[in-house]
Formats: structure tokens, sequence, C-alpha cells
């Protein structure tokens, strides 16, 4: 009796839990008769089981890719269950791709919008939201790291994983609003838990996205974002930091997600970790060369961490000095919500919440009244904007040090970074911008700014970063973006 493999050439591969044939355009993959502290195929009817279900999770993504259970039957032992699959062509496999620099903007966008669109479809219910939870995110990265540890990392590195540990922590502990907001309006799903480059390949008509996280349901529960971050870390990983960012804006785009990018920077530090763990466990089983990727991917995670801390700026100045100019510039750069104290007592002006003239410092529209009630607001503001994950930029002349002490005390109570920055020019120069200036917001003149100088507006801000404001915008700008990046 013949096959219809006969006289096809055969591949075998072999993982740590199972093997798989390669004959033609089949993969058919089989389970190890196995029992570890994650897996139990320890017998026919587990393994069974475990086919079954590997089958039904996967089509969910890849109904075309895994054509069914079939069984390779002996006559001396029962009939072994085995997955059969549609075989992908290796050349379309998205890590190659990558590696050969033939991955473009489509088949990344194409991804993001299928992935999405599983999201969309994505079973949710009570007890996959508890995985979103706060607490639920502690347990993951406190295990993670506890794990870690007990592996081969070196003494810088295990210096690294502590202050990954602090700015973890720091991150959820002041991020309830968000993480509950996430819960709330169905971000959190029964996903994939596992998208690697790997295991995804990029075909005429469409990706085929394989091997989802099947041995542990509540590793498969995550927020939308944290199934993406995977994918996204992983192509960052393989050098292409351009192509991950837009694949995370297509996802977002294409799932209706306005998530902060505070809170996708954690997402893939927290992959980029988990990766760097599984790498130092095949250092243990032998395969030394795995510890520079181990490596790579610890600092893949701090970098992520650092960018990702929710930061609160404030930029400060006189009239005339540039720091509206640039504060409106630095928010645009850093993806952060820009609050202008000119606006706000604008809108508080025409509310009817404040009154005066704006013809003297320290009267009127200015008077300490006033101006305690324009900072109460924007603080407020900021207030909700870093609980929700976004960072801010507070743009004021901050010539008082007790509203510049308010504003460490908002930092401290939502666990975000401060960033001080004082713009500075010469008097005259500020007069001039003054006097050239169009329409804006602000009502100060050149007189206002003399006054507010002559009251103690010049002295010092020791906390602050001076930026000469004299020079082109661009040369001030990236002068800002240094201080707000720096850790």
């Amino acid at each position: 009796m013949t096959s219809p493999f006969d006289h096809v050439p055969i591949e075998v591969r072999e993982t740590h839990s199972g093997v798989v044939i390669l004959c033609g355009d089949r993969a058919i993959k089989a389970k190890k008769p196995i029992t570890t502290a994650f897996l139990d195929f320890g017998s026919v009817a587990k393994r069974d089981a475990a086919c079954v279900r590997e089958i039904a999770l996967n089509r969910r993504l890849a109904p075309d890719a895994y054509l069914g259970l079939g069984h390779l039957r002996s006559p001396d032992h029962p009939p072994e269950p085995l997955v059969v699959m549609r075989r992908m062509p290796e050349e379309t496999k998205l890590s190659r791709l990558l590696d050969d620099g033939r991955a473009g903007s489509a088949p990344i966008e194409d991804l993001a919008r299928r992935l999405a669109r599983f999201h969309q479809s994505a079973v949710r219910s009570a007890a996959i939201d508890t995985e979103g939870t706060p607490n639920a995110l502690r347990r993951r990265w406190t295990d993670n790291l506890h794990e870690i540890l007990d592996l081969d990392v070196t003494a810088g590195e295990v210096e690294m994983i502590e202050h990954m540990r602090a700015l973890a922590m720091q991150y959820i502990d002041g991020r309830l609003i968000l993480l509950t907001e996430r819960i709330s309006t169905g971000r959190v799903i029964d996903g994939h838990g596992d998208l690697s480059t790997e295991d995804i390949f990029c075909l005429p008509d469409g990706p085929q996205i394989l091997d989802c996280l099947d041995f542990d349901d509540r590793l498969r529960f995550v927020d939308g974002i944290d199934d993406a971050a995977f994918l996204a870390m992983d192509i960052e990983y393989h050098g292409h930091q351009g192509l991950a960012r837009r694949f995370v804006r297509a996802y977002t785009h294409a799932a209706g997600d306005d998530a902060p990018s505070t809170l996708v920077d954690h997402y893939i530090a927290y992959r980029a970790l988990v990766r760097a763990k599984v790498e130092l466990i095949r250092v243990t089983q032998g395969v030394s060369s795995a510890h520079d990727s181990a490596h790579r991917h610890l600092r893949l995670a701090h970098e992520h961490l650092l960018r990702g801390r929710v930061r609160l700026g404030l930029v400060g100045g006189l009239p005339g000095t540039g720091k509206t100019t640039v504060a409106t510039h630095l928010a645009q750069a850093v993806d952060a919500v820009l609050i202008s104290s000119d606006v706000v007592r604008r809108e508080l002006l025409g509310a009817g919440v404040i009154a005066g003239d704006a013809a003297v410092f320290g009267e009127g529209l200015y008077s300490a009244q006033n101006k305690a009630v324009v900072y109460g607001a924007m603080l407020e503001h900021a207030h909700m904007h870093l609980l929700a994950g976004r960072s801010v930029i507070l743009d004021a002349s901050w010539v008082d040090g007790t509203e510049r002490d308010y504003a460490l005390d908002l930092a401290d109570q939502t666990c975000a970074v401060l960033r001080s920055i004082q713009c500075i020019v010469a008097e005259d120069v500020a007069a001039e911008r003054i006097l050239r200036r169009g329409e804006s917001a602000s009502d100060a003149t050149a007189v206002i700014a003399h006054s507010m100088a002559d009251h103690g507006g010049a002295t010092v801000w020791p906390s602050a970063s001076s930026i000469d404001t004299s020079t082109a915008v661009a040369d001030s700008v990236r002068a800002a973006i240094d201080v707000w990046s720096s850790h």
C-alpha cells in the first residue's frame, strides 16, 4: 500500500515538548509523552486533548492553516494524536523577512489590522478581566523578575533587573485609573499570548499567525496592547524599530484604541523581560549562545521601561522667553499633553471664574488670587491625564516656588517623574519678541514682563535645567528633549 508521502522528502524538527514532521505541503505535529511543571502529556488521552485544544485555539487566527486532528496508528500501540497543518513557505516567515530586509510596511500593517480584527471579536469575561488588574500585572512582573534572578545573570544584570522592578512597580502603582478603564472598555481579551516573528507567515492572501499560547489560559488573558506589544518587541529586536512603531500605530488605529504610549512601552518591556527569561533557561540547557540574546532582551526591556515613565514637565520663564514655543514643540515630539496657563486663564475668564484686566502685574487678571485659581486648574487637569498614563507638559511662568512645590507633590502622588525647564533670554530680546508677537492666548506685555522680573521672576530655579532660547528654535527644542528624556 502506498502513501501520498512516498518519495517526498521528509524533514523532522524537534522541540522540548514535541516533534514536527515537514512532508510535502503538510506539517504534522506530535506531542512528546512528558510531564513538567507547565505541561502534562503523560497519557495518550491527555495528548489527544492537548492537540484538540491547540487546533481550536489556533483556528481563531489561522483557520486555513490548522487542518484538523490526525492519528498515527500502530498494531501495538493506541492511535497517537497528531495536529495536521498546512505547511508554510519558509521564505515567508516574518523573522526571515526582517533579517533579509524584505519586510516592508505593507505586510506589517496587514498584520496589525488582522490582529485588531481578532481582538475585536475575542472572548471577554469577568475571569479574563481579572488578569488585567494592577494586582495581576504586579504578580506577572514579580514572578518573572524572581525567576530570572535565579538564572545565570551577571552582577550588572542583577542591578539592571532591580531597577526594572522599581520602574515597573512605579508605573503600575500610579495607573489605577488607566488599568481600570482598560478593563471597563473591553480591552482585556483572550488573545494570542505568544506573538513571535518565528510563527508568523506573510502570504499573498494575508498573514498566517500560528502557535498561540495554549498551556495556560491566564497567560493568554491579556490587554490587547500587551498582545500586540509582544510582536512589536520582537520586530524591534530584529533591528527594525521604525517598523515596530509603524505596527503599533497601525494596530491602535485599526483597533480604535487610544492607549497612551507609556502603556505600549510598559508592555513591550514586559514582553522583552519574558523573552530574556526564556533565553536564560536555554542557557541552563546548554545553549550558551542564548546568553547574548538574553542580555539584549534585558537591555530592551530596561530601555522601554525608562521611555515609558509617565512624566510631568514644567516649562517656564518670563514672557517673551519662548517657553510656549518650546513647550508646544516638545509636547509634539514626546507625545505629551500640553496645558498652557495662557489658554486656561482665558477659558476661566470666559467662564466667569476669574475676572480683571491684564494691564498690571499682580493686580486684576494677574492678581495672586486669580493666579492661584489658574495654576490650580492646570494641576487638576494634569492630575487626570497622569493617572491615565499620559505625560503632561505645563506651560507657565513658574516663577513662584510654592506653585512648583505643588507640581512636585502632584508628580509624587501620581508616580510621575518631574522634569523642569526654565527658558531664558536677554530682556531686550524678550521685549522685542512680545512686540512682534501676533495673535496668541497670552495677554502679557513687555511692561508686565518687566514687572515680573522686578518682582523676582528672574530668580534662580534650582531644580530646573536652563535653556537659552536666543538660538534657533530647533536647538532649544533638542535641548528640551534631552532634559525630558534624561534618566
